[in-house]
């Protein structure tokens, strides 16, 4: 056997065995996830004293169990999982019976769950959403008002193995629709099965769901190019010596917006400000796609995160432009003259941190 072969096949068997381990952990995820669904249903239906909880309920548990990621918003999702889809699970319940000492029993003490009629078309599928979609692309199919438009674009994701974006995407640009109103929907739909945006370990494993489950840091499901983490390094540590009142509170924030999360690179509270000051760095030109993101974070934190007697958050966007730096203060809300000007004086002046960027951007 020569080298180039043995560093092929070492290459190929540690692909496919990632590959497979990615498809193990995402069904256990997924199965889980649809349990957890069916333990609140049947809870809430059948609980005796479910009364005492009511609407507090998901709350309650949210706060009394020691699972990470658990969050309210977390379970509200499995509850809708197991209610669109009260079945997808059961075929492999008795397997888990087996190989999880006896899953099924801990649920049949109190709760049954009974057995539907469910065609074998509709078992197949539900068997290839589980091995096949990541529960991110549940989370998504969950969204669709329909049970018909979920089939659809379900067996869609599986047939082309569309990413999580993709199936977005696909879902934003009314493709269920599109293809009611064609004559010839096969013409549509042929375009996407020659271009299959391939599901493997690389994309599963910035899955922020899988992370919560496997128990590991949430900020290790940030994937940074070298020369945005360089800049954040940087930027953190400069403007921290600007001596202006920054005070670091966090960096690569993570906040759960709906069903989606995001990012943001870093974030200060300023305490002669006193308002939090949100930044995002871009490598990459300026769009007013970025200036919305950032908008949104900014509203975000005034419902979600200012306090009484905070000022409103402050945004600052840095974009390159080829070798230029373009940097925008978002002051959205900042409608006091006043806070405005006090803003101005406080904070570094645009020319120094474009000046810092570009000097930055030189020396990477």
């Amino acid at each position: 056997m020569k080298l180039d072969s043995l560093i092929s096949q070492i290459n190929s068997l540690d692909g496919a065995l990632k590959h497979e381990a990615t498809k193990a952990v995402n069904r256990l995820l997924t199965i889980r996830n649809w349990l957890i669904g069916y333990y609140i249903v049947e809870y809430e239906q059948n609980g005796e004293d479910r009364a005492k909880y009511g609407d507090n309920l998901l709350n309650i548990l949210s706060d009394s169990l020691s699972v990470k990621g658990l969050s309210e918003t977390n379970l509200k999702i499995n509850r809708s999982f197991y209610l669109a889809y009260p079945v997808i699970a059961q075929p492999v319940l008795d397997e888990l019976k087996n190989k999880l000492m006896g899953i099924r029993q801990t649920v049949s003490d109190e709760f049954k769950i009974e057995n539907q009629s469910v065609s074998n078309e509709h078992i197949h599928l539900n068997e290839q959403i589980i091995n096949n979609l990541f529960f991110s692309h549940i989370i998504l199919l969950l969204s669709v008002p329909s049970s018909l438009q979920r089939t659809f674009y379900a067996i869609e994701a599986i047939k082309c193995t569309w990413s999580v974006r993709e199936l977005k995407r696909q879902i934003n640009s009314l493709l269920f629709e599109r293809s009611n109103i064609s004559k010839e929907p096969e013409k549509l739909l042929v375009q996407f099965n020659g271009h299959k945006s391939d599901i493997n370990h690389a994309s599963f494993i910035k899955d922020v769901y899988t992370f919560e489950f496997l128990g590991l840091p949430a900020r290790d499901a940030v994937e940074e190019h070298d020369l945005e983490t360089a800049l954040l390094d940087h930027l953190q540590q400069f403007l921290l010596e600007m001596g202006h009142g920054f005070c670091l509170e966090a960096r690569q924030k993570r906040i759960l917006i709906g069903n989606e999360y995001f990012f943001i690179d870093l974030v200060f509270y300023h305490r002669i400000l006193k308002c939090h000051v949100l930044i995002d760095l871009k490598v990459e030109e300026f769009d007013h796609n970025k200036a919305g993101q950032l908008n949104t974070y900014i509203n975000y934190y005034k419902k979600e995160v200012q306090l009484t007697g905070d000022n409103p958050p402050i945004g600052i966007l840095m974009v390159t432009n080829k070798n230029d730096a373009l940097v925008e203060y978002a002051t959205a809300g900042m409608d006091e003259q006043l806070f405005v000007r006090k803003y101005m004086l406080e904070l570094p002046d645009k020319k120094q941190i474009e000046a810092f960027i570009k000097k930055e951007l030189r020396n990477l």
